[in-house]
């Protein structure tokens, strides 16, 4: 089964910019990782889940490119898909896709289980699977 793509809409609000008037760089981080909580929230796996079973993801690598400028009050679409599923590892591709079509930012992301109780990297379980939309 394919992964399939998730989209969330946000809008560029005061906070999110930097003294050029444009979005932070570290804005850019918040943005992306509230766009992966929305994709595997519903899935099953959101922050009270992660709670309760003691284990959740943690990010290992980011890379971001930054491609065109994201203004105030600019409606964006992040979307957000997974990849690759290789070992422990999920590999994750994420998009800032601006109104005229046009993409401001990319990035992809290294995910992994973390076993809060343990404190070290975990298998990806079913649950862990459905949530990324692979079963």
């Amino acid at each position: 089964m394919a992964a399939q793509e998730h989209l969330h809409e946000v809008i560029i609000r005061e906070q999110h910019l930097d003294a050029y008037g444009h979005v932070n760089n570290a804005a850019y981080m918040v943005l992306f990782e509230e766009a992966r909580w929305e994709w595997i929230t519903p899935n099953g796996f959101g922050a009270k889940r992660v709670q309760e079973i003691q284990y959740g993801p943690v990010l290992l690598e980011a890379t971001i490119r930054f491609k065109r400028e994201i203004k105030l009050r600019e409606k964006i679409r992040i979307s957000t898909i997974l990849k690759e599923q290789k070992g422990i590892l999920s590999y994750i591709y994420q998009e800032m896709i601006k109104e005229d079509g046009q993409i401001g930012a990319e990035g992809t992301f290294v995910l992994a289980l973390f076993d809060l109780k343990a404190r070290k990297l975990m298998k990806p379980t079913p649950e862990w699977k459905h949530a990324l939309g692979l079963e």
